[in-house]
Formats: C-alpha cells, structure tokens, sequence
C-alpha cells in the first residue's frame, strides 16, 4: 500500500509540470501554525513526498495565473477592439451620407450648368441687353465654380476618408480575431492546469491533504517571519489616501468570497479582478491585469508604502494583492482559495505600486 501509493502520488507528479500557490491557507499570515506531524511509518506518503507535491502544485496554479492574465489582456483589448469597431462602423455610415449629400448638391449643380445653356461668355454679353445685369450674373458663375471646385474636393476628401475607416475596420477585426484566438489559448491552458492539480491533490488522501495544507501554511509563515525579520517595515508608516482607504474598504468586503480566474466580481475575483475593481469603487479606474499593473502604475518604494498600494509578486508580475498595513495583505490567492487576508511577505515580491500617485 505505501510503496504503490507513493508511486501513484509520484507517477502523478511527473506528469504535471508549470505554476504557483499564489498564497497561503486563510488565517495563517501571523501566527505560526504547529509543526506538521510526523507521518506514522505506516503512511502512504512522507512529508518529503508531499513537499514535491506541494512544489508542483506551485508550479501549476503559477501557470495557471500567468495564462489568466494572457485570458485577461485578451478580453480586455477584445473590448477596446470592438468599441472601435463600433466607431469606426458610424464614422462609414456618417461618411456615406455626407457622400451622397454632396453628390446630390454636384447633380444639381450640373444640371444649372446645363440649363445655361452652356455659351461662353462673350456670346452672353453680345446677346444680353443689360451690360450689369451680365457682369452680375458672370460674378456669380464664377463663385459656383469655385464652389464646385469646393464641392469636387470635399468629396474626394470624404471617399478617401471612408477608404481609410474601411482599412482601419479590417485591421481592427483582424486583431480581434487574433485576440480570440489568444483568449481560447489561454483558456486552454487554464483548465489543463488546474485540472492537472486537481488530480494531483485528488490523489491524497484527506489526512494527506491536510498535511499538504499544514506544509504550505508553514511555508507561508516562514517565508513572512523572515521578511519581518529583516526590519523591512521599520520604516513603513504611510497612511491611507481618502482613495485608498475605500480601496481597501472594498476588498475587506469581499473577504470569503471564491477566487475564479477571469472573474471580477461581484460573487468571485482573480487576483487582479480584486484589486481593478477594489480601485474602480474609489474613483480609479487602473489596468485589468496584475502584469499592465506593474507597468503602468507608479512605482514605490517598500518603505515609502501606504495601505491601498498594490504588491505585485514573482518575477513575472503574475500576482498581485491590496496592501492593508501592517504588514498584511488581502488577495484572491488561487483556484480553491478564497479572498483572504495574508502576509504580505508570504510570496516574493516583485515591488509595490500606487494607482492615485
């Protein structure tokens, strides 16, 4: 029994490979938890066994969070595409009719011409009886021709001007096409991640699992003594902008609620579904993504961080959570998880930034 169900657990390994826990257990940010028991010599699967589960587990559910933020980037340049699709569609419908309202006016200026009878103007002059009356109507010619030149022009202009929209709608659809694609390519990659750490877990056994559990809790806090340990937050005491203190009113609401990748609310939230949404509600309106997060918003130094800044964490910018002071963090950690609070030195930080710098 242990020897096949300790291979079972490690053939299960070796088939998975990619992504991270993005966060501890609920409620184990602070105090230590008790050490992991020792595994009796009758169990299936040693702490070292789970240890490796564990670190696959990471691995899976950190790759599930990187193509998350692929699904989102897609979604939300999905909507800027189709937004300009639908501008792009009226500025045709527009220039269509101004089109055929100024090949009208051209036929109807035309047929004057025709009407005319088309002399020159000296046989006009030698013909009429009132010398004034002809210059005055010469002056007049003269202006409608330089309002047909006028006319000529504009709708040339608007043509061109519908073959431009035409393009710009071609290239738009063709990007929106290609951003399908991505956003179904990460989905993919999505569900066979996840699926592949369910059937790692689904392996255990339930005092397994909660050994598993016990494991990631310790690391947790090891990782979070350690942090505090190095004096990180001696210099930390920014206070709360008026924005940020509703930031992060707003999250504290959403403690409990599911984690769900892609999802912003209002019953789940990935983890930058929280943190747009938690900013949204205080006026501020900040990328989708963890990793557009990290690059567009402001850049703060550790010390110099207030509660409603974002952490961002891995080298890959593909998690972030709300900072609430005090060296604690609310997040939307993982597949399983729900929105929590944690240590904010739980995982590795990349660096912090601030949406209404």
């Amino acid at each position: 029994m242990g020897t096949g169900k300790r291979g079972l657990i490690a053939a299960a390994v070796t088939v998975v490979c990619a992504v991270t826990v993005l966060g501890a257990a609920p409620g184990v940010a602070f105090a230590a938890p008790s050490p992991s028991p020792t595994p009796s010599s009758s169990a299936a699967v040693s702490n070292k066994d789970l240890e490796v589960v564990r670190e696959k587990l990471d691995e899976l559910y950190h790759d599930a969070a990187v193509a998350t933020d692929e699904y989102n980037a897609a979604e939300e340049a999905a909507e800027k595409q189709s937004a300009e699709i639908v501008s792009l569609a009226k500025r045709i419908v527009e220039g269509q009719e101004k089109l055929a309202e100024l090949k009208k006016r051209a036929g109807a200026a035309a047929a004057a011409q025709y009407r005319s009878g088309g002399l020159p103007d000296e046989a006009r002059l030698m013909l009429s009886d009132d010398p004034q009356t002809f210059l005055d109507g010469a002056r007049r010619v003269l202006q409608g021709e330089r309002a047909a030149k006028g006319l000529l022009g504009e709708m040339t202009r608007t043509q061109q001007d519908l073959e431009q929209y035409a393009k710009d709608a071609s290239a738009q659809w063709q990007k929106l096409e290609a951003g399908r694609k991505a956003k179904a390519t990460a989905q993919k990659r999505i569900e066979k991640r996840i699926k592949a750490a369910e059937q790692l877990e689904s392996q255990l056994e339930k005092e397994e699992r909660e050994r598993l559990a016990k494991l990631e809790e310790e690391a947790a806090h090891k990782a979070q003594s350690d942090w505090l340990d190095s004096g990180i937050l001696d210099d930390v005491k920014g206070e709360a902008s008026e924005s940020g203190r509703k930031a992060v009113e707003y999250a504290t609401k959403q403690l409990g609620k599911q984690y769900e990748w892609g999802a912003e609310g209002p019953r789940t939230y990935d983890c930058s579904g929280l943190t747009s949404q938690a900013w949204a509600s205080a006026g501020q309106g900040i990328p989708r993504t963890s990793q557009e997060q990290w690059k567009q918003l402001r850049r703060i130094d550790i010390e110099d961080m207030r509660p409603g800044d974002l952490i961002i964490y891995n080298d890959d910018a593909s998690h972030v959570a709300l900072y609430v002071g005090d060296g604690a963090i609310i997040h939307a950690p993982r597949p399983g998880r729900t929105v929590t609070v944690a240590g904010a030195g739980s995982m590795r930080i990349l660096g912090v930034v601030r949406p209404d710098a």
